[in-house]
């Protein structure tokens, strides 16, 4: 573990403890990496030992090296105590993956608005403030790697789960702000949207009666070789979305197409927007780098 291509690298992983964060520490190790374990203890088993406890003796058995560390993504001081797990242990930090997160289903009308702000509470200010702390260090360090822990559903919404959706989306757009602050210094900032089973996504393939041979191409050990790359010194991406589970990966982003005028006078009829709308979709789909170039695309022009 002490020889791979991360050899002598720092890192920390929220959600550390279980499915994909556990996949994520030990793919980091294996490739020799230094990791913080960090996972709430709220489960703990006869010896008093949580999720981070283990998966840090699994590393430590294997030949690696790891730390437990007990923060709460919900504890405003979670993403500084993280952080400093590392610095105080290790002296440095190279890789930051923002991957704790809760899902709780219910639809938007139903759901309590402080169960919908616990969501978000956990994933998207659990990971800026993660997010943060390993800023400060990695600036004036003149390096550092960033993983945000997405999902599709943070892109294309989802029935029953707007507080996730809202949560990860909103990660989403900071990932691409990160990206384009800390290029310049060094710091790179990737999002990376994974098809794994959860704790959650599990349970409900599981209730929904899905073949266990389709459960298998969702394990968050297939996920995990995609960490590793965008965690590697090599990596060059920056503000990058990338989809992957079962084997499989594709690139995704927000795009805006063609540019269409609006016709002169004070009204617009819904039948005159929807062919708007028609038309400015037969355009090419087009990237921006961040919002302001976007705004400056569509006020000289654009392309039709």
């Amino acid at each position: 573990m002490r020889d791979g291509p991360l050899a002598g690298r720092v890192a920390v992983v929220s959600g550390g403890g279980r499915g994909l964060g556990r996949s994520f520490c030990l793919a980091l190790a294996r490739q020799g990496a230094k990791v913080v374990v960090s996972n709430r203890n709220r489960v703990t088993d006869a010896d008093g030992r949580g999720p981070a406890d283990h998966v840090t003796a699994e590393i430590t058995a294997a030949g690696g090296e790891a730390v437990a560390d007990y923060s709460d993504a919900a504890d405003p001081a979670a993403g500084e105590g993280t952080v400093a797990a590392a610095v105080e242990r290790w002296g440095r930090l190279d890789v930051c993956v923002a991957n704790a997160a809760i899902g709780v289903g219910g639809m938007f009308h139903k759901q309590p608005a402080a169960q919908f702000g616990e969501v978000l509470e956990i994933n998207l200010h659990g990971g800026v403030r993660l997010a943060r702390a390993a800023m400060a260090v990695m600036r004036p360090a003149g390096y550092g790697r960033i993983i945000l822990v997405a999902s599709t559903g943070g892109l294309h919404g989802d029935i029953g789960l707007s507080a996730y959706a809202a949560s990860k989306g909103a990660l989403l757009a900071f990932g691409r702000s990160l990206a384009a602050e800390g290029a310049g210094r060094g710091v790179l900032t990737n999002m990376l949207l994974p098809y794994a089973l959860t704790q959650m996504t599990g349970n409900q393939m599981i209730a929904d009666g899905v073949p266990a041979e389709v459960r298998a191409l969702m394990e968050p050990d297939l996920v995990a070789p995609v960490l590793t790359a965008l965690a590697s010194p090599e990596c060059r991406l920056n503000g990058e979305y990338i989809v992957t589970g079962g084997g499989r990966l594709r690139r995704a982003s927000a795009v805006e197409w063609g540019t269409v005028l609006l016709p002169n006078g004070p009204g617009l009829s819904p039948d005159q927007l929807h062919a708007l709308l028609a038309e400015s979709g037969r355009g090419e789909p087009r990237e921006f780098r961040v919002s302001v170039d976007a705004f400056h695309d569509l006020m000289e022009g654009g392309a039709s």
